[in-house]
């Protein structure tokens, strides 16, 4: 049986595509660099997943599913870093996939400078820059 998609709705392909164009995304020399002008880098990577393949030092750990709330300026749930529009963030992931969607999601919130980490943590250790064991 072949499921027949529902007139308007798009791919995942689509999404992240979209998703993608809105953004400047960085790679992990920009990233690293961006975080040592201020910006915040956010890893919303499962806690599984981090140990398995460690963190980024400084880095804030905010798992996706309260990504959103966490960085709402207008959220009673927010961070207190998120306290206004401008704030820039890079959001990474494992590759470099999901980053790409949280960080759209994040513009829709009005963080206009909210971008994601080309590659992910994978991308980032393979640069050889700085990474951390995570219990």
């Amino acid at each position: 049986m072949t499921a027949v998609a529902p007139p308007g709705s798009r791919g995942i392909d689509e999404i992240l595509a979209a998703a993608r164009c809105r953004l400047h995304r960085l790679d992990p020399q920009q990233a690293n660099a961006a975080a040592r002008d201020g910006a915040v880098l956010v890893d919303i990577r499962p806690h599984a997943q981090r140990q398995r393949e460690g963190g980024i030092p400084g880095a804030l750990t905010i798992e996706r599913n309260v990504l959103e709330w966490r960085f709402d300026p207008r959220s009673d749930a927010r961070l207190e870093v998120a306290d206004r529009y401008d704030l820039p963030v890079v959001v990474f992931c494992s590759e470099g996939y999901t980053s790409s969607l949280a960080a759209a999601a994040l513009q829709d919130l009005g963080l206009w400078r909210a971008t994601d980490l080309a590659g992910g943590f994978v991308a980032w250790k393979a640069a050889g820059l700085p990474t951390e064991d995570v219990t």
